[in-house]
């Protein structure tokens, strides 16, 4: 079974974006290799932002088995974004 997966969403000069950075770090010093954090610039990754209907910065979405299974917009805790993957574990 494969681990979720969490895609953060973001832009180099969204604001948000840079406040959303330190949270991330904190949900993997948290979880550790129980989770895959994939950072995706949308002015780099247009196919795939297109893919997943990205309107806002940040967005993240969380994929398990290949299957979104949460979209977040806006800066999110860690504690929620942990909260939310340990039941994909």
């Amino acid at each position: 079974m494969a681990k979720p997966v969490l895609m953060d969403f973001y832009a180099e000069w969204c604001g948000p974006c840079k406040m959303q950075t330190p949270e991330l770090e904190k949900l993997k010093e948290m979880m550790g290799d129980a989770v895959e954090i994939k950072k995706i610039d949308v002015d780099q990754n247009m196919d795939l932002a297109r893919k997943y209907g990205i309107q806002v910065v940040p967005t993240l979405v969380i994929e398990k088995d290949g299957e979104v299974k949460e979209r977040l917009e806006g800066v999110t805790p860690a504690e929620t974004l942990k909260r939310l993957l340990e039941p994909l574990q």
